[in-house]
């Protein structure tokens, strides 16, 4: 925080010239530019001004592959569980009785039924990143989707952040990981509306007047810092200060995250996900927060990563899948066909994933065990070629027979979507060395 120091004198607000600026959350002055920074480093990086957007939809535990969009008729009963395939409306696909929704849609989405590369760990990094923990973990870690392309384009708006992470607390922290920025610094991380950063949307008091005065206090002593700063570090710091007071200022972001203001019809729509069901230390089935996805998207978010239920199926997966897919199906394709409607669904790429799939014997529980020999994915939008299902398990379900798709293919196809070539665009580490953001090419069944 700024220290303001001189007699211990106050302003007609009240505000101690000894005391401290603060603003919710935000600090300005020599001391530290915590919003200010990140439009800085933004700005470096320039703006192409395109709104692609991107809304990653974390299965948080691993979702049984088998249960999902890949249902495996011809196993023993002791692998091929209890539901059944529906048909889609793109002739030859079919998919888990418990996505009605989704399976009439098919012709706006793809399934990669055979997912590779999976590291195995209890955790978001993989589908937030295309990266493991241990990637470059010397110098900060590889950074998440959302931090990349902060850095690339920066905000859409000044006054909204380009990356925003919906994850709700959940006791095995891991799972409610919004995606971290990794070498990029702080600076590119997910704004958190339900974490320490919605302290910065809140005046704590202050009305708007108050601020002004406080933003003419704030800019009378940036042009004295001026005038003494021979090194020209202070020019154009106004600007960046600027910035941060729009977030503060605009009702675009805290509009964006108020679920009263949108059509009562369409909020029905989504539903809300409750009642909670199998979350234990994992994230609830919040159907809203999808909703609230494009919702940000609408304001200006350019990325959007949210955890969506607790799939660590060890007991009892067929009532967990039951319960979490028949909810997932009504927000997706809520989520599919509101984009659709507006305009937007070319625009926005949706994928649905977790850290790994489940194994393909059913245990003594009733439930399956981790599985990170392959996965599978869910996508929609960005403008991908729908109506497909790519790749196949073998018979059991055990490993890729046809078509694997890396996780990294994943990632790099959501890059694509949002115009970056992974092939040539790359970021620089702390160390001056350039990284590329995947070292696997986009899914070419779907460009």
């Amino acid at each position: 925080m700024l220290s303001i120091l001189g007699q211990a004198s106050r302003y007609c607000d009240g505000v101690s010239r000894r005391g401290f600026l603060k603003i919710g959350g935000l600090s300005f002055g020599a001391a530290g530019f915590s919003l200010a920074d990140l439009y800085r480093a933004e700005a470096a990086a320039g703006n192409t001004g395109s709104h692609k957007a991107v809304i990653n939809i974390f299965l948080a535990g691993g979702a049984p592959h088998q249960d999902m969009w890949e249902i495996k008729t011809d196993a023993p009963s002791e692998i091929r569980g209890e539901f059944r395939p529906i048909p889609t409306n793109v002739s030859g696909i079919e998919i888990c009785e418990v996505f009605p929704q989704l399976a009439s849609m098919m012709d706006k989405a793809a399934v990669c039924r055979a997912v590779v590369g999976c590291h195995g760990g209890h955790e978001a990094f993989q589908c937030m990143t295309g990266w493991g923990t241990q990637d470059l973990r010397s110098v900060g870690g590889r950074p998440a989707i959302g931090s990349a392309v902060s850095k690339l384009f920066g905000p859409v708006d000044p006054s909204v952040p380009p990356y925003v992470g919906l994850a709700a607390p959940t006791s095995h922290g891991p799972w409610s990981d919004s995606g971290k920025p990794g070498f990029l610094g702080s600076a590119h991380g997910p704004f958190k509306p339900d974490g320490p950063g919605m302290q910065n949307m809140k005046l704590n008091g202050i009305t708007l007047d108050r601020l002004g005065d406080r933003r003419l206090l704030l800019g009378e002593l940036d042009q004295m810092k001026r005038e003494i700063d021979i090194t020209g570090a202070m020019s154009g710091m106004d600007v960046f200060g600027q910035r941060a007071l729009d977030v503060l200022t605009s009702s675009k972001l805290v509009d964006a995250l108020d679920l009263s203001k949108e059509d009562p019809r369409i909020v029905e729509r989504y539903g809300d996900g409750k009642p909670y069901k199998y979350q234990y230390d994992g994230a609830p089935t919040c159907n809203d927060h999808l909703l609230i996805a494009r919702r940000l998207i609408e304001a200006g978010v350019r990325v959007v990563s949210l955890s969506y239920g607790r799939w660590d199926s060890h007991s009892a997966n067929f009532d967990l899948v039951r319960d979490h897919g028949a909810k997932l199906d009504q927000c997706l394709s809520a989520l599919i066909e509101d984009l659709d409607l507006r305009g937007m669904l070319d625009d926005v790429s949706i994928v649905v994933w977790g850290e790994f799939g489940r194994t393909p014997q059913i245990n003594a529980a009733a439930g399956r065990d981790h599985w990170p020999k392959v996965a599978s994915a869910f996508l929609a939008g960005g403008g991908i070629r729908g109506g497909q299902a790519i790749g196949k398990t073998n018979r059991l379900g055990e490993e890729a027979a046809e078509r694997p798709v890396h996780m990294q293919e994943i990632v790099a196809t959501l890059y694509h979507n949002l115009g970056i070539d992974t092939n040539a665009v790359t970021l620089a580490d702390p160390t001056g060395r350039p990284q590329f953001l995947a070292d696997h090419p986009p899914i070419h069944e779907l460009i």
